[in-house]
């Protein structure tokens, strides 16, 4: 039997090498969930390691568990008034956009693989959701800045479509089993599932926010415990009520965003830790699962697969989904250029696979395949393609300022960068001829590459990066004044 310490040093040398290979992917633009997966992959049977692990069922639980943390921080992190102006367009996204990328995949898969339309079906709703984990990690590692509001459009899908995913893999995997009745009843059972999951996830957001204000603990350091308690309880609770419990934990998180609560930025934090540590710990124990040796046999079938999902299902459903939409053909493919598939895809594989569902080895393999393919060729790709379709804004990276220099302002208070448009007003305008509310604060400048400490008579010009700190409902107010 393996003492405790081995097993502490294993998994202590496992976390290590993942923060380092975090740091490396940010000066290299490898996105760190490729190099996460491959840490995991040579620590597994086939590697150095020699780690066997052999249990979709773990590995299914652990994912389920990492999704409903990060999810959560990924909606605590989101400001409702970034969220509010691309909220439809977002939704659609999340919601029909998935189903018509399972339904394109799902008819490839049927014609070039010889599967059944349902398991054809299965297959494409399996890798139909964007990674919310891989799409964050990209964008801001790299410094993309999508212009206007693509970089939140993006985001906000790949946090919000994986309830649907969820839900069309489980209920696909019952219904090539034998275990569910009819599409019918797959149709009333998403409509359920999606409103007591908003409601649940509304209700508690407030919830969740009203008992921290509350408690009066002794003790700051219980806060994080409590709340992490609430999150679970919330993703568990939704879902034995039979609702989606993905979206309920995700606008929870949203919910209180726009919420002021006790140690709010203490807490913001603890959660983003938690995130990276539940990224970390998925990643490496899906590489663990995955032998290197079972992929070569679907090098082609995974070549084929991913080449229709990236130019052919991604593309159609975006374009179709956003059709009735005011969004250029320029932004709708660098939308659909930043479809990055990541853990969700692999963690939905293993239901086929415990399910017991025809070629479930297979799907698991060609996914897993998918994902490494989709962040190695669109990952390292995206500031190219940005750029070439002109949808980078210029300047340098969003500003990110260390924690411990956070301005000591109201909890209400938001921090936003925005990149002044040759459309608005403000270019050849001093800052004080804005005309902007009282309790705005422009922080810093950034033009052309340098940083500028502002004044009242400091002239704007088109591309410059605005630091703007404000009161959260004046915040569309100052979106207006610079955009």
């Amino acid at each position: 039997m393996i003492s405790t310490e081995l097993i502490l040093l294993g998994v202590a040398a496992l976390m290590a090498a993942s923060v380092l290979a975090s740091k490396a992917s940010s000066q290299t633009g490898i996105p760190a969930l490729l190099l996460f997966l491959l840490i995991g992959m040579l620590a597994g049977a086939e590697g150095p390691g020699r780690i066997y692990l052999d249990s979709p069922s773990l590995v299914q639980s652990v994912g389920v568990v990492a999704l409903v943390l990060i999810l959560f921080s990924g909606g605590l992190d989101t400001s409702w008034q970034a969220v509010r102006p691309i909220l439809w367009h977002g939704m659609t996204l999340a919601n029909l956009g998935v189903v018509i990328s399972a339904a394109v995949m799902g008819a490839v898969v049927w014609l070039t693989l010889g599967y059944s339309p349902l398991e054809g079906l299965l297959l494409g709703a399996i890798v139909s959701s964007t990674d919310a984990a891989a799409v964050f990690t990209v964008l801001r590692a790299n410094g993309v800045n999508l212009k206007g509001n693509l970089e939140p459009l993006i985001e906000f899908e790949s946090g919000s479509n994986d309830p649907m995913a969820v839900f069309l893999t489980v209920g696909l995997t019952g219904l090539v089993v034998g275990t569910h009745g009819s599409l019918i009843g797959l149709g009333v059972g998403f409509v359920w599932q999606m409103a007591l999951g908003t409601v649940a996830g509304y209700g508690m957001g407030r919830v969740i926010t009203w008992v921290v204000n509350r408690m009066r603990l002794s003790q700051e350091g219980l806060y994080p415990v409590l709340t992490l308690a609430l999150v679970l309880l919330t993703y568990s609770l939704t879902a034995v009520l039979g609702g989606n419990g993905f979206l309920a934990v995700y606008l929870a998180g949203i919910v209180m965003n726009g919420q002021n609560f006790v140690h709010k930025r203490s807490l913001m934090r603890f959660h983003d830790g938690v995130a990276w540590l539940m990224q970390i710990a998925m990643f490496i124990t899906l590489g663990l699962q995955v032998l290197p040796s079972e992929l070569l046999p679907v090098i082609g079938t995974g070549l084929l697969m991913s080449a229709a999902l990236i130019f052919v299902a991604r593309p159609v459903s975006v374009f179709l989904s956003l059709a009735l939409m005011r969004i250029s053909v320029r932004e709708k493919l660098v939308v659909s250029w930043v479809g990055l598939r990541g853990a969700v895809p692999i963690v939905l594989a293993t239901f086929p696979l415990l399910a017991g569902a025809p070629h479930a080895d297979a799907i698991f393999n060609i996914v897993f395949f998918i994902v490494i393919s989709s962040v190695l060729l669109q990952g390292t790709t995206i500031p190219l393609v940005a750029r070439w379709l002109g949808a980078q804004a210029s300047g340098q990276h969003t500003f990110h300022y260390p924690h411990e220099f956070t301005p000591n302002v109201s909890a209400s208070c938001r921090l936003i960068e925005l990149t002044v448009g040759a459309g608005s007003s403000a270019p050849g305008r001093t800052i004080m001829e804005l005309g902007l509310p009282p309790g705005t604060l422009v922080v810093s400048i950034r033009r052309r590459g340098e940083s500028l400490v502002p004044g009242g008579g400091t002239l704007l010009n088109v591309d410059d990066r605005v630091l703007v700190l404000a009161e959260a409902e004046l915040m569309e107010t100052v979106r207006a004044a610079l955009l």
